[in-house]
């Protein structure tokens, strides 16, 4: 039987429950809104997909939100993706490695700088 998120975020103890349900239901919202649910979802496809989906929940405070629970970076992100993954809430292809999220985009430029209204 597979944890809960929560326990799978008390157990890591790095980032909290919210951040890891967020990222999980980033991949729902990436599938759906980005890319055909048949294709393959790169770390850039992802973290895309979670920038626009941070954007639509919370605005301007999408960084700032992020940052409270603990995801800083891009980085942040496959890490938690590869958290759920060692857990079977996700999968990876063969040719997937957590460096593909590694500095897609700077937190600032994408949620402060060129945040439109």
């Amino acid at each position: 039987m597979k944890k809960k998120l929560e326990e799978i975020a008390k157990e890591n103890g790095r980032f909290s429950p919210q951040a890891i349900k967020f990222v999980y239901e980033g991949l729902g919202y990436t599938t759906k809104k980005i890319i055909n649910e048949h294709e393959h979802i790169t770390g850039q496809d992802l973290c895309e997909g979670l920038r626009k989906l941070a954007i639509e929940k919370w605005g301007r405070l999408a960084m700032l939100v992020l940052n409270v629970w603990g995801i800083k970076t891009t980085g942040d992100f496959g890490e938690i993706v590869y958290i759920l993954i060692k857990h079977k809430w996700m999968s990876a292809q063969p040719t997937d490695t957590i460096k593909d999220f590694d500095n897609v985009y700077d937190f600032k430029t994408v949620f402060k700088d060129q945040f439109k209204f």
